[in-house]
């Protein structure tokens, strides 16, 4: 239909729905009869979800517990060793000059400094090895106060007959294995030679405040308008202007969760320092108060467990010598068979690989027998649970990991600081608690949050202004959030993270 503009158009409506060239609307007008003036556009009320759920939250109530607490901060302490092994360096291992060897004790086997505070006695005996070999030896003397022992090789005449004097520091393993005493022989009267106490390891942690807060004046309150929405937990329904306050919140509990695990320690008063700068700034500390962080999971970690590059996906027979590496390690921690992995996507593919290899379908009409000899379930490649000689891992995708606005974003940017995963233990400790006096069974991981019978900080909300039950003359409605938590990681020499 041609359309020829006139002074006569628009002027001739006809009583019925007819298409005629005198009675069509202009739709580009400005006039009160253009079809934008007429007719309202079609708006789609249904908020659309580009992003899927949009909340990395839900990580800690996977793997452990709340737990409330009235102190300023959490002490806890954790079983030392058993056994006694330490490193350090041959100082003299000339028979001529001592009896058969020198050893200055450095750290124990976990890295802590030792030196004179060793457990090693006179008559013990003890492994000594090195890259260049293995000897087995008699403590022949041991000095009060001292870091230095003196052994007696067995079947050789001295040290230097397999080691090299001042390799360097730490470079020898000691094990005490057994002691050997002559006929007759005691200890009466060896002021060297003490009781060796329980090693236990106290750690703290304390709680952070965190706070944020959604407003919207008294006049937008009034303009209601309805959007269709559906929440990150599946729920449904209509929301107004509170839509962003529902975000806000989403936000905050997400927060209370990368916190935990993001988390260091600083401040003043000597706090963590491995590779972050103190808290430094006066303002913190002014009128006596200080910011002094939490030691999140991450970094419990790094400071108190195992790092390793994982499972890096370069093949799978790599890949599998790489995840055995981990077990290697776990043997040398406390063995717990139960495990779950948390990981991201490009480390799940690779252990999805990994574990494939392992079973040779396909072409030949090989055995299923692993997967109730079923193709189907053979093929399924995603594999969620798996046990690796005495270990039982459930892996899971980290969306923390994934998230391009979280850490996902980070790994991308930066890939040699990368975070890839983290193996957490299944089960519960033996820990003391300081606080009740007395040993617990927790959750290697739990959060504490801060209540009494007066306030219960885990998760405060609160509403102030003049809108509906006024509290002030604020011409606004405010939605408080608060909440006052740390995170406690006991036994991270059973974590593994892998970057």
């Amino acid at each position: 239909m041609a359309i020829t503009a006139g002074g006569s158009l628009n002027s001739t409506p006809t009583p019925r729905q007819q298409t005629l060239a005198t009675n069509y609307l202009d739709f580009t007008g400005t006039t009160d009869t253009t079809w934008a003036q007429q007719y309202l556009p079609d708006l789609m009320e249904k908020e659309a979800e580009v992003f899927g759920n949009r909340t990395i939250s839900g990580f800690l109530s996977q793997v452990g517990a709340e737990e409330a607490m009235a102190a300023d901060q959490v002490v806890w302490s954790e079983q030392g060793r058993l056994h006694l092994s330490y490193t350090g360096q041959i100082t003299n291992g000339d028979a001529g000059t001592v009896a058969g060897g020198q050893i200055t004790i450095g750290k124990d086997i976990d890295g802590q400094a030792a030196g004179s505070s060793h457990g090693i006695r006179k008559n013990d005996t003890v492994i000594i090895a090195s890259s260049e070999g293995t000897v087995k030896a008699l403590v022949t003397l041991v000095t009060s106060g001292s870091a230095v022992i003196e052994v007696a090789p067995y079947g050789v005449v001295d040290l230097n007959d397999v080691f090299t004097d001042n390799q360097g520091a730490d470079s020898v393993t000691v094990l005490v294995y057994g002691s050997e005493y002559k006929k007759g022989d005691n200890y009466d009267g060896d002021s060297t030679r003490g009781a060796n106490e329980p090693k236990m390891q106290t750690f703290s942690n304390k709680p952070i405040i965190m706070k944020d807060y959604y407003e919207v004046s008294g006049s937008d309150t009034s303009r209601i308008g309805w959007v269709e929405v559906t929440g990150e937990e599946g729920q449904s329904g209509y929301l107004w202007y509170l839509k962003a306050e529902g975000d806000t919140r989403a936000r905050f509990n997400d927060y209370l969760e990368m916190a935990m695990l993001e988390g260091v320690k600083g401040g003043a008063s000597g706090g963590y320092t491995g590779g972050v700068a103190d808290l430094t700034d006066s303002h913190l500390y002014a009128g006596g108060g200080e910011v002094t962080g939490t030691q999140g999971l991450f970094n419990a970690i790094e400071e108190r467990g195992n790092v390793t590059t994982g499972v890096t996906g370069v093949n799978a027979a790599t890949d599998l010598a790489e995840f055995d590496a981990i077990l290697a390690e776990f043997d040398k921690q406390g063995a717990i068979e139960e495990n779950m992995l948390f990981v991201n996507r490009a480390t799940s593919l690779a252990m999805d690989d990994m574990l494939a290899s392992m079973n040779s379908y396909g072409a030949g009409g090989t055995s299923y027998g692993v997967f109730n000899n079923s193709e189907d379930m053979a093929l399924n490649l995603g594999f969620s649970g798996f046990r690796r000689g005495s270990y039982d891992f459930y892996k899971s995708d980290f969306r923390y990991l994934n998230d391009k606005a979280t850490r996902g974003g980070i790994n991308d940017a930066y890939a040699a600081g990368a975070i890839r995963g983290v193996i957490i233990p299944a089960g519960t400790s033996n820990v003391y608690d300081q606080q009740l006096g007395k040993n617990l069974k927790r959750p290697f991981l739990h959060v504490r949050y801060r209540a009494s019978q007066t306030d219960n900080r885990r998760m405060k909300t609160w509403v102030t202004g003049s809108v509906g039950a006024a509290t002030s003359a604020l011409d606004a409605m405010q939605i408080h959030f608060l909440s006052e938590r740390c995170l406690i990681t006991q036994g991270a020499n059973n974590f593994m993270l892998m970057k």
